[in-house]
């Protein structure tokens, strides 16, 4: 596929990259770094910057897309589910120069070489048998200051408060990374092995809290919900970021914002993904929604 570029001052654009290696971060975590001739073009807002990939069909060796303009969400929609390509949304975990490259952390959700053919969703399937040379596309920032960052504390912000789950570690990695040099820090990470711990280099003071579903300290219930109920939180005015799983990412700011009275125009909230619904039905509920408050 030949991508036509955005125009210069469009926020987003389409990419043609591929993976250049793949390296298994913990138990639950994949790392893939892609590459790309016009990559130089990406640039990344840093913090959650999330951004759209199109993943091919398992029969197929590249995604296929039948527009790549400003109609590209209108023919995608139009395309046969069964050739058109799968689209997901991702965070670029760090973004490099020299060479001109990317890292994406997929969680695996249960997909691997020896996991049943159905485990995981198809990312998670096509991470786990990622190789080299392996061709995707993406629409990608192309201007730092864009609105794929969500993380955006305003001023007079005294603390920050993190949580989420492995979907949402990448995120609060490149937060964390992010912050300035004492911001205090609250953060809570819900994990599924405890080898899925991972490094998080930060300027912040930083209190991370890792919570291990399948440990032998693990939380009954909603672990982050239930830890949250349970900590003593700073004085002083929160900016909240909640991401996850949907339902949990709900319960959390309903907390704080009925429980602790933080304002809600203080708690940024994203679900990653819901129980038993995939990307494209929460696509088809956003289109219906959509379609019916037009013609409403």
């Amino acid at each position: 596929m030949t991508t036509t570029a955005a125009p210069a001052t469009a926020p987003f654009r389409f990419f043609d990259v591929h993976v250049v290696r793949s390296r298994r971060l913990s138990p639950s975590v994949v790392r893939i770094t892609f590459g790309g001739e016009r990559l130089a073009d990406l640039a990344s807002g840093g913090r959650d910057q999330r951004f759209k990939l199109f993943l091919p069909q398992p029969h197929q060796d590249r995604p296929v897309l039948d527009d790549t303009g400003d109609g590209w969400y209108t023919a995608w929609r139009a395309q046969d589910p069964a050739e058109r390509a799968v689209m997901r949304s991702y965070t670029i975990r760090e973004q490099r120069h020299e060479p001109a490259e990317f890292d994406v952390d997929f969680a695996l959700h249960g997909a691997g070489p020896d996991a049943a053919a159905t485990a995981g969703g198809p990312a998670s399937r096509w991470a786990s048998a990622a190789r080299p040379g392996d061709r995707l596309t993406v629409l990608a920032p192309a201007v730092e200051d864009n609105g794929g960052v969500d993380f955006r504390p305003p001023a007079g912000t005294d603390w920050i408060l993190l949580t989420g789950d492995e979907t949402a570690l990448p995120a609060i990695a490149g937060i964390l990374s992010w912050l300035s040099p004492g911001t205090r820090a609250e953060v809570w990470i819900e994990i599924a092995h405890e080898d899925d711990r991972q490094p998080l280099p930060t300027f912040a003071d930083a209190d991370i809290r890792w919570l291990v579903r399948d440990g032998a300290g693990a939380a009954a219930g909603e672990p982050v919900l239930d830890a949250l109920r349970a900590a003593a939180l700073p004085e002083g005015t929160p900016y909240a970021w909640v991401a996850g799983e949907a339902g949990t990412v709900k319960a959390v700011r309903r907390h704080l914002v009925r429980e602790r009275g933080i304002d809600r125009r203080a708690v940024k909230f994203t679900g990653y993904w819901r129980r038993g619904a995939s990307e494209e039905d929460l696509l088809a509920e956003l289109t219906a929604a959509a379609t019916a408050a037009a013609a409403g």
